[in-house]
């Protein structure tokens, strides 16, 4: 049985709330007048009146019950958990509908302020988890790797494939670990695997100081590299990036792998210079300092896991979709993505052109060291290959809103043949410049591509498990390439045989591709928002 209106007011927590009464109407109006002029549509005049009228009028306990909710909503920044915080604490109040008025108001509100200042938070998100993949496992552990590898190797006194073997430990590693950290996204968002994995990341580099000179610690340091990689990796960064863009996520990808096309271009250089001035040791140690110095508290400030956690919508729609409000929540699950024709198109072409394209950035170095060139020149075609990946980013994210995304991946991957070609069959210092710009056209688009088509394929239902299994064919195909590289070479003494296999393969996923059928699940049209 409700309590009588005037001795609701007795209650300690109502005459607190109260106290922001005149200024949360005030607040209501002015959110009122300026939605009503900029969006005139029914729904939100009847919405914002409706709210305005329980704050300014009516009952008096329908009064007390808005402004309440009012202002604990706009203050907790009218995110679910704090609309049913609100609920729950003042739901002895009388009219329910009132304070459902007064949450939908301080939602639309807090929408509009958000399109006044001119930027949908998603391109922060976008930008943030940017900054998370500039230092990451990709950019520290692999894509410098060829660099620390001709250190390690005059250290340990091994031969190319002994030294590319520990490459293999991290890729194979990360590779079962990924589906299990999708799974853990999944489960229990972004955010808490990303921070912890991410913190775990900067200390296991930082250790790489205590390793001594056996061959077996390398080992086991690239093996707890592999393990933490999974969870502070791309796959929760993009399941993040996917929940925030539907019609515009191929571009809000291209975004957030800037970060990792950037750190390419520029931790080879980097790591280049910290292994000649300190040795590649404390290279590693200063590399994982940085990370937990900088993408690490700026992610764990600013990167939010859906936009509905801050009364937003998916592209910036000021109003939620015709759709129904969980169809974030559609798709397939693992187990019936494991069904489909889809996926094993998808992984069998992934699974051949990377291992190819891996094979050759992480050999980039020693093939052209071995024709002569400089260490300088090797990390200077290693740079190249950094602005193929970073042109691959950007270039594939805007084709893949636009055109078929399988006839964009067979197009960079047919790129990526021909780069591992010139690698092959060139000698001058000018073609592996070019082939090092395809190879990473074609790798950087590998990234992107597998975001967008286990969205569009599968959808977010079980986003993170399912890029999990197809990242984990990704990371194994790389290990194993690398690998069968430095094999091939110790024992024939040249990379021809090795090379020549790669560019068969990707010619092979090149017409994979094609053969993809339509979208199970398309970008919603803007007429649909």
């Amino acid at each position: 049985m409700g309590k009588p209106a005037n001795s609701v007011y007795r209650e300690p927590a109502a005459r607190s709330a109260l106290k922001d009464l005149a200024t949360a109407s005030i607040r209501a109006n002015l959110l009122t007048i300026r939605f009503i002029e900029q969006r005139p549509t029914l729904p939100a005049r009847q919405t914002v009146a409706g709210g305005a009228a329980c704050v300014n009028g009516g009952a008096v306990d329908s009064a007390e019950a808005a402004s309440i909710a009012l202002a604990h909503v706009t203050g907790g920044w009218a995110s679910t958990t704090r609309q049913d915080e609100c609920r729950t604490k003042y739901g002895h109040l009388k009219n329910e509908a009132g304070l459902h008025a007064a949450v939908r108001l301080a939602s639309l509100g807090f929408r509009m302020s958000s399109q006044r200042s001119g930027v949908f938070y998603g391109w922060w998100v976008a930008l943030t988890a940017a900054l998370g993949l500039f230092l990451n496992t990709a950019t520290i552990v692999v894509f410098p790797f060829g660099i620390f590898a001709r250190a390690i190797s005059q250290e340990f006194h091994s031969g190319r494939g002994s030294i590319s073997l520990a490459f293999t430990v991290h890729n194979l590693t990360a590779a079962l670990c990924v589906p299990l950290a999708g799974r853990l996204v999944d489960r229990y968002g972004p955010r808490k695997v990303l921070l912890p994995f991410t913190a775990l990341l900067g200390l296991t580099l930082i250790c790489s100081k205590f390793l001594s000179g056996g061959i077996g610690q390398l080992y086991v340091f690239y093996l707890v590299l592999g393990l933490v990689s999974g969870g502070a990796g791309a796959m929760s960064y993009t399941d993040v990036v996917s929940h925030w863009f539907d019609r515009r996520r191929g571009l809000a990808l291209s975004v957030m792998m800037l970060g990792m096309g950037s750190g390419a271009i520029v931790i080879p250089s980097v790591a280049q210079q910290l292994v000649a001035r300190f040795g590649w040791r404390l290279a590693y140690s200063i590399l994982g300092l940085a990370v937990l110095l900088i993408p690490l508290p700026v992610v764990a400030a600013f990167l939010k896991e859906k936009p509905q956690n801050m009364g937003l919508e998916p592209d910036g729609a000021a109003e939620a979709a015709s759709a129904p409000a969980s169809e974030e929540d559609y798709g397939l699950t693992a187990r019936e993505a494991l069904h489909t024709s889809e996926l094993w198109i998808m992984l069998s072409a992934l699974f051949l052109v990377t291992a190819g394209v891996h094979a050759c950035f992480i050999h980039l170095p020693e093939i052209l060291t071995d024709r002569g060139s400089t260490a300088q020149r090797a990390a200077l075609a290693s740079a190249f290959f950094g602005v193929g990946l970073f042109s691959g980013r950007v270039g594939c994210g805007y084709l893949l809103d636009r055109f078929f995304a399988p006839h964009v991946a067979a197009l960079l991957f047919g790129g990526a043949a021909l780069g591992i070609a010139l690698l092959g069959a060139g000698h001058a210092i000018w073609t592996a410049f070019i082939a090092a710009f395809l190879v990473g056209l074609g790798i950087g688009a590998e990234v992107d591509l597998i975001g967008y088509l286990t969205s569009r394929y599968f959808g977010l239902r079980s986003f993170g498990e399912i890029f999990g299994w197809i990242w984990a064919v990704f990371g194994a195909s790389g290990g194993l390439g690398a690998y069968l590289m430095g094999a091939g070479f110790d024992k024939t003494g040249s990379y021809a045989m090795p090379l020549a296999g790669f560019f068969c393969a990707a010619l092979i996923a090149m017409l994979l591709m094609t053969r993809l059928g339509p979208y199970r699940y398309r970008a919603r049209r803007a007429n649909e928002i």
